[in-house]
């Protein structure tokens, strides 16, 4: 009888074609970036949250209950809107900002959020936020 062999996870290839090896966790972006604004880095992680319009934004889990929002280069690409809870390699410049109460909102409404929860956003949010110029979702 012959052993199983495991075979790849199917990955799925949005913008430009990226090699998943040495990229990092996304628990350890918030510290790796200490003293940066910003930096060019390969991130693997778990997809919390995305577009329910178009695709067109992404959340990822960073380590102590915090988001990143990803946006796509130059709008040229999506993703689909059925990948939160995947894993997802995607590389690209990581960068800190503050996004307005307005902005938050839009993206709230975009996740499909209640008007009451909507309506909560109150003061903008200092983060870290990611435009990659290319993604890999992991059909697992």
């Amino acid at each position: 009888m012959q052993a199983q062999t495991k075979t790849a996870a199917k990955t799925s290839s949005y913008g430009s074609k990226i090699d998943p090896a040495n990229a990092i966790p996304a628990t350890a972006l918030l510290k790796l970036m200490t003293g940066k604004d910003s930096m060019n880095v390969k991130v693997r992680g778990k997809i919390i949250d995305v577009c329910q319009r178009k695709g067109c934004w992404m959340n990822i889990e960073l380590a102590d209950g915090k988001d990143m929002m990803v946006r796509f280069k130059d709008y040229g690409f999506f993703v689909p809107k059925d990948a939160a809870g995947k894993t997802v390699v995607m590389e690209g410049l990581a960068y800190k900002t503050e996004t307005s109460v307005e902005e938050l909102r839009h993206y709230a409404s975009d996740a499909g959020k209640s008007k009451e929860e909507i309506e909560k956003i109150n003061e903008p949010e200092k983060n870290t936020s990611f435009e990659a110029s290319g993604v890999l979702i992991y059909n697992e």
